[in-house]
């Protein structure tokens, strides 16, 4: 056999075969991919929703329920409001039917990954008065104590958030500072060895804090009416 008819009796690769049905498991494992999102979303919103309402009631005290709102430069909405420009925020009220504080989500860079709270805010002391991790991927034993740690959780039981004189910013930026330096009500005692976790907290909720903390106060008749709407 000539070296021709070896080269033409080597079988040749089906290679539009061979596409076919690689595009046809790409498409096939992009369906399975959407509709297990579709099927678990539900189950993820609702986790969601649970322990937003937990963790609302920890930085909150005294709270029976809740309406959600969507706050921005434009006004106050509903947070199923079509138009609503802003972000979410949730009204907590007594069992009097009585304003009881607001709770904000906040979140910073920490010393692994992005660190989400919530944080309760009361509008009568323009006072910080707790917060709840999230989520965060900080190092255990160090960085991930901002969540349980109980000397530095104190600092949010009435951390100063007063605005100043023109009700546009906070009277004094929320700072995090040196552990055992601590000297005003704004700043925030760090957790020795995790410095970088616990001014990731004060940086996100003095950032908040500068942009919603006037807004609150700015439509406060109208979240106060909120339970009656």
């Amino acid at each position: 056999m000539s070296s021709t008819e070896q080269v033409q009796a080597q079988p040749q690769t089906p290679s539009l075969a061979m596409l076919r049905t690689l595009g046809g498991v790409a498409m096939l494992s992009g369906l399975l991919v959407v509709l297990v999102y579709q099927w678990t979303l539900p189950l993820i919103e609702e986790n969601k929703r649970i322990a937003i309402e937990k963790a609302i009631s920890q930085v909150i005290p005294g709270v029976v329920s809740k309406k959600d709102f969507i706050l921005g430069p434009d006004g106050l909405f509903a947070s199923d409001a079509p138009q609503a420009k802003g972000e979410k925020v949730y009204a907590a009220y007594n069992a009097r039917g009585e304003l009881q504080g607001i709770a904000l989500e906040a979140a910073a860079t920490g010393y692994q990954d992005v660190i989400r709270i919530l944080y309760g805010y009361n509008q009568d002391c323009q006072c910080v008065t707790g917060i709840k991790v999230l989520k965060m991927a900080e190092t255990p034993g160090l960085g991930d104590k901002i969540a349980s740690d109980p000397e530095f959780l104190k600092n949010f039981k009435a951390l100063d958030g007063r605005l100043d004189e023109q009700k546009g910013a906070l009277q004094n930026a929320i700072v995090t500072v040196k552990h055992g330096t601590k000297r005003e009500q704004w700043e925030i005692d760090a957790i020795s060895g995790a410095t970088i976790s616990s001014k990731a907290i004060g940086r996100m909720i003095n950032a908040s804090g500068q942009r919603m903390f006037p807004l609150i106060i700015q439509h406060l008749d109208e979240l106060r009416a909120g339970q009656e709407n």
